[in-house]
């Protein structure tokens, strides 16, 4: 949920959430807490959230706190957003080039991923086995059931002959 903070032309800032005013240094820390914030101007109605954050920037500049090199604050005031962009996301295919090779190189997990792909063809195979089975059992049990039965009687002489011929 994103917590929306009303700046005023007294460029005081109040929180919407907690109803209460707060300090640049409140939305610092929801920032790096990993809170979405939205600073909407009160007259305006406008975004002011950029205008906010580069606050926070200087701010913590001015007070010997600020957490950003130098050589990156350099190259925002040159290039502007388009470096900040542009170099997220060629770290962000970088490190998935790299997880990705890394991952790959791995002995065992590669010889795991191997042994799945063999586990799962051996599998289906059973898996194929079976249904052939069970179809067959059902073809067996529709041909007993299909044959005429013996009477009783003719099942105890079909014993008795049994048993005297092993007599014998």
């Amino acid at each position: 949920m994103i917590r929306v903070v009303k700046r005023y032309e007294s460029r005081k800032l109040y929180d919407t959430e907690e109803s209460r005013y707060v300090s640049l240094d409140e939305i610092a820390v929801w920032v790096r807490d990993g809170q979405e914030v939205q600073v909407i101007d009160n007259r305006s109605s406008q975004d002011v959230t950029a205008q906010t954050l580069t606050q926070i920037i200087l701010e913590e500049g001015r007070n010997g706190r600020s957490r950003i090199p130098a050589e990156v604050l350099r190259d925002l005031v040159r290039f502007g957003e388009r470096t900040l962009t542009s170099g997220v996301e060629h770290v962000q295919q970088s490190m998935d080039r790299m997880v990705k090779a890394s991952i790959d190189r791995l002995g065992p997990v590669r010889e795991a991923r191997e042994e799945m792909t063999r586990l799962r063809s051996r599998l289906e195979e059973l898996e194929d086995s079976l249904a052939e089975l069970e179809l067959s059992g059902v073809v067996e049990e529709a041909e007993l059931k299909s044959r005429p039965r013996q009477a009783p009687a003719k099942k105890a002489k079909a014993k008795k002959t049994a048993s005297a011929k092993r007599a014998k």
